[in-house]
């Protein structure tokens, strides 16, 4: 059995979001991307399903093609230990950018620095350093 976190785009946003999360960590990979193609239930081109690995996780997105009236939450977050100071200000300020910050980067007793921010795809992530 394995579980794995699936992130399901609305707004033909699954392949930017996940090249823009990939470009973030060092050992961030695109593992498989499906499209689809003519005549198919999406739009020819868009994610069908693909699958990326970010600090030796693996998720899956894709591009929605019935339109739902729901989205991301900060609910549900993806929730990264940074390494150094540098890494959790770089990771706040990419993240950041066209998002929407919950808690601006800061000590807030339970560790050295901590934030959490929705992207600009929708997706809520909290960074930590310990």
């Amino acid at each position: 059995m394995r579980i794995t976190t699936f992130l399901m785009f609305q707004n033909k946003d699954a392949e930017e979001a996940m090249n823009f999360y990939v470009s973030l960590f060092d050992d961030g990979k695109v593992v498989a991307v499906k499209r689809y193609g003519p005549g198919e239930a999406g739009e020819e081109g868009t994610v069908e399903h693909a699958t990326f690995s970010l600090a030796g996780q693996e998720y899956m997105c894709i591009d929605s093609v019935p339109k739902h009236s729901f989205t991301f939450t900060p609910s549900l977050s993806l929730y990264v230990d940074c390494d150094s100071e540098e890494q959790i200000q770089r990771l706040y300020d990419a993240l950041a950018e066209g998002g929407q910050a919950l808690m601006p980067l800061n000590s807030y007793g339970f560790s050295t620095k901590f934030g959490w921010v929705n992207d600009r795809f929708g997706v809520s992530w909290q960074l930590n350093l310990p």
